[in-house]
């Protein structure tokens, strides 16, 4: 087995790798590709990587690792590859922390995945995973291409649409660390400990707009038990998460990112004590970081990966290529094409929600087959809605460049400009990203 990780100078990899060291009695991966076009982080964060996979051998494990490779040739780092894992960031840190500063300059929402910032690393993106998606189905047809970059929801949307003969799925850690936190009430309810296997979280919506509505052990249904108290603690709790009179109606525990959409102002003042942007910040965490990655003496993963954020990265990313390559059924949170599962939804909808991932057969070649789930009331369908439509047409700009599409995409997002502002917005998106932009400038 070959996987390869797009994106492999990330400062996320060492965890990723770790995953796989713990995966070594359950996998035949022979060869881990970690391909990036930046070749001196690649050497620091690869070099690591190597040093983890030696270590792991002489340390701990019984069984042979997996040879890592370096690579800056995305072409032939995908070929033959059984995954492909894309966590990539198109313009560095520094094309987020202007996607942060392009909401702020006019009063709207500076995040990397909501907003106008969302959108502009959407344009950036697609094209440069669509040519990802063009490389695999050349030299790996069979491939499954497991999508970690953000907008995750929003890319799988693209690849879905303009390269549906590749199998593909979003993923995103939000649901299995949403997961992990109501296990840990759970056993303090039940008063013993579960395995995570046994518990399912059930949710529904897009990529970070997604509502939490169901969680069972075994199958059986603990959700009143388990809000009650969740609902209790957001009362009790100095500064809520949640406005309780909200919780109390929905009976959902929201995704955190639908906080930039019910509390847009909060954030937009949060926004005003900028400098330093989260974008900022992380680049000083990196720095940190990949000064500890070139130490030729470490062989783990240092505790201040922690900062970067991510939690359950790794878990999630080796366990569903574990499901997949085992064919164990699983059921993990993902980015997929529903195809009915959710009634009155359109079939062709991205929705992030649970699917069983297993091998992929002649039905569902790709292995990930939806979980059929009750559609969403009409207070959250309608939000989901609009942002899908934003969705879409996001989509159609940034494989066409289409500029028109692009401006309706800003009118379409409900946190995004009024129309008499769209345009200026449009404007500085494309000259602040016009070197990422190419399809917009020809």
């Amino acid at each position: 087995m070959k996987i390869t990780v797009i994106g492999g100078g990330s400062t996320y990899t060492p965890e990723l790798v770790n995953g796989f060291l713990s995966m070594v009695e359950r996998l035949p991966l022979k060869e881990l590709w970690l391909m990036d076009i930046d070749a001196q982080r690649l050497e620091i964060v690869g070099g690591f990587a190597q040093r983890m996979a030696a270590a792991s051998s002489t340390k701990h494990r019984k069984v042979q690792p997996f040879k890592v490779i370096l690579s800056t040739n995305q072409r032939q780092a995908v070929e033959g590859a059984s995954y492909v894992i894309t966590q990539l960031r198109v313009g560095k840190m520094a094309a987020r922390i202007n996607d942060e500063y392009l909401g702020r300059r006019h009063a709207l929402i500076g995040q990397e995945t909501t907003g106008v910032g969302g959108m502009a690393k959407a344009l950036r993106t697609i094209p440069v995973i669509l040519d990802i998606a063009k490389d695999l189905r050349e030299t790996a047809p069979g491939a499954l291409l497991a999508n970690f970059t953000n907008p995750a929801g929003l890319v799988t949307e693209a690849l879905t649409r303009y390269a549906p003969d590749v199998h593909a799925v979003g993923v995103c850690n939000v649901g299995i660390t949403t997961k992990m936190h109501l296990l840990e009430s759970v056993e303090k309810l039940l008063g013993q400990k579960i395995e995570p296997e046994r518990a399912q979280l059930n949710t529904l919506g897009l990529n970070h707009l997604t509502w939490h509505h169901g969680f069972t052990i075994d199958g059986e249904e603990l959700w009143p038990r388990l809000f009650d108290e969740y609902l209790n603690q957001q009362r009790a709790a100095e500064h809520p998460d949640w406005d309780v009179r909200t919780l109390e109606t929905l009976r959902m525990i929201p995704n955190s990112y639908l906080q930039y959409f019910y509390y847009t102002d909060k954030k937009l003042r949060a926004q005003e004590k900028w400098p330093p942007s989260r974008g900022e910040a992380v680049v000083e965490i990196e720095k940190d970081l990949l000064r500890q990655y070139a130490d030729p003496a470490l062989d783990e993963p240092p505790a201040d990966l922690m900062k970067r954020g991510g939690a359950y990265y790794s878990t999630l990313a080796t366990q569903l290529i574990d499901s997949h390559a085992n064919n164990l059924g699983q059921t993990h949170v993902v980015n997929i094409r529903h195809n009915g599962a959710v009634k009155g939804i359109p079939a062709d909808w991205v929705l992030e929600m649970p699917a069983r991932v297993s091998a992929g057969d002649q039905n569902c070649p790709s292995g990930i087959h939806p979980l059929a789930a009750e559609p969403l009331p009409l207070v959250c369908f309608g939000l989901a809605a609009q942002v899908k439509m934003y969705e879409l047409l996001t989509v159609e700009a940034a494989v066409h460049g289409d500029r028109a599409a692009a401006y309706q995409a800003l009118l379409a997002n409900p946190i995004g400009p009024k129309a008499d502002q769209a345009q200026a917005v449009l404007d500085d998106l494309l000259e602040t990203n016009r070197a990422y932009l190419p399809q917009f400038w020809q």
